[in-house]
């Protein structure tokens, strides 16, 4: 299989996760599509030996990671954009707590958004976001009590 039908494919099957991870991290759609799209770039350089399609989904989440904690390091705002329209939510009952995960820091949104839509264990999380696996258990637990938190104050008031 030559190289762009390979990228194609890789495209058609993981844009769409690595897109979502980036939008969780980084919280803007625009900067979002841009590391998805510097993935896939890197992806061209450097041309990685991967053993199956998890460790290629691995490799790129890493990737699209990285790339996201580059641009929050340069990054001294925050988002502007709403977000709620794009990031994904089952249905509109999901709202409420898609918007609480949005309150969130990048860190925590990060490893909520690999544990509970991607399905990342926290060992295999802390490899993508280069974090050792108990810290990335702490910004779960500490995600849940701040959720928690934000959706008690919702439903009192």
């Amino acid at each position: 299989m030559n190289r762009s039908n390979r990228l194609e494919e890789l495209i058609d099957k993981h844009e769409h996760a690595l897109f979502r991870a980036a939008l969780a991290i980084l919280g803007d759609v625009q900067e979002a599509e841009d590391a998805v799209q510097d993935t896939f770039l890197r992806y061209l350089e450097k041309r990685p030996q991967l053993r199956d399609g998890e460790h290629e989904k691995a490799w790129l989440l890493k990737v699209t990671a990285n790339r996201c904690k580059s641009v929050l390091r340069l990054r001294r705002r925050h988002p502007a954009v709403e977000l709620l329209d794009v990031y994904p939510a089952p249905d509109d009952g999901c709202r409420e707590l898609v918007e609480a995960i949005l309150t969130l820091p990048a860190n925590q949104r990060a490893a909520v958004h690999l544990h509970y839509y991607e399905g990342y264990t926290s060992e295999e999380i802390g490899a993508i976001l280069g974090q050792r696996p108990g810290t990335v258990r702490s910004h779960l637990s500490r995600a849940r009590d701040a959720l928690r938190r934000y959706l008690l104050e919702d439903e009192g008031e």
